[in-house]
């Protein structure tokens, strides 16, 4: 493990030689936000070492270094999946090589179902906590102490001082947010009638195919995360429930220019 990471790492700098500060991971139907960053450099995944290679559509699958509110930033324009057949060490080892490029905040991003009743689609949720035990974690294995402790504390996966600090932004901007708990599911369905409601009765919010293993990931190195869902569909209605790969990619984009505009001023602000 350390040895890919030194690898991928060396290779990385090879490239661009600037530390970043910021790491940036972008979900489904957001990577449009890259074309608010000062581009410097862009790595295909598929040229760095050990790296997996994204399959989903809206996802490009390339490390983009630049700036961004006067911090130079690193943003994943993809990420990685278990539905897309990738191990738990897989999806997370690019936020294990931010790590060791030097960065010291994770944003993270990503397109969610609401499960909360009184969500709408387009809503923009600060996640305050999650639920991981309906996916693998990813520390599962071998520990690796110069990774992180065996037994990390979960107790704060999502910094309260960068949900305070987001909260001030969307009310400066007189954006609305909404707070909750992301629970994390491995697809690629999409959930049925019952397992929404079951995700409702467990105390979610929203509900995902990704996030909570790559923050689990960040807390076990010491990184301080804030994460962030867009709401694309909504689960609990008595309506037709289908949903379609499409409908999410089009509502994560039609809510995009409110999550670019709080997301580039928290950057400023760190």
């Amino acid at each position: 493990m350390m040895l890919k990471i030194t690898e991928a790492v060396n290779f990385i700098k090879s490239k661009y030689s600037p530390q970043p500060a910021v790491g940036i991971v972008l979900g489904s139907g957001l990577g449009s936000f890259v074309n608010e960053i000062k581009i410097e450099a862009e790595i295909a995944y598929g040229d760095i070492p050990h790296f997996p290679v994204s399959t989903v559509e809206g996802h490009s699958g390339k490390l983009i270094f630049g700036e961004l509110g006067g911090k130079k930033i690193v943003a994943m324009a993809g990420r990685f999946h278990l539905y897309e057949g990738y191990s738990p060490e897989q999806t997370v080892f690019p936020i294990r090589v931010m790590k060791f490029l030097g960065i010291e905040t994770l944003l993270i991003s990503n397109a969610a179902g609401g499960v909360n009743p009184a969500f709408q689609v387009g809503d923009l949720m600060i996640i305050t906590d999650h639920i991981s035990q309906l996916a693998p974690n990813p520390l599962i294995g071998k520990n690796y102490k110069e990774l992180g402790p065996r037994f990390p504390d979960m107790s704060e996966p999502y910094k309260k001082h960068l949900i305070s600090k987001m909260k001030k932004i969307a009310a400066d901007k007189n954006i609305k947010v909404r707070e909750g708990v992301y629970v994390a599911v491995t697809g690629p369905t999409f959930e049925t009638r019952a397992e929404y409601k079951m995700i409702l009765t467990l105390g979610g919010d929203a509900v995902g195919m990704s996030t909570v293993q790559e923050v689990i990931t960040a807390v076990h190195m010491g990184l301080p995360v804030f994460a962030m869902s867009v709401i694309t569909d909504v689960g609990i209605r008595e309506e037709e429930n289908t949903i379609t790969h499409e409908e999410v990619l089009q509502a994560a984009k039609d809510a995009e220019p409110n999550f670019k505009a709080l997301f580039c001023e928290l950057i400023a602000q760190l």
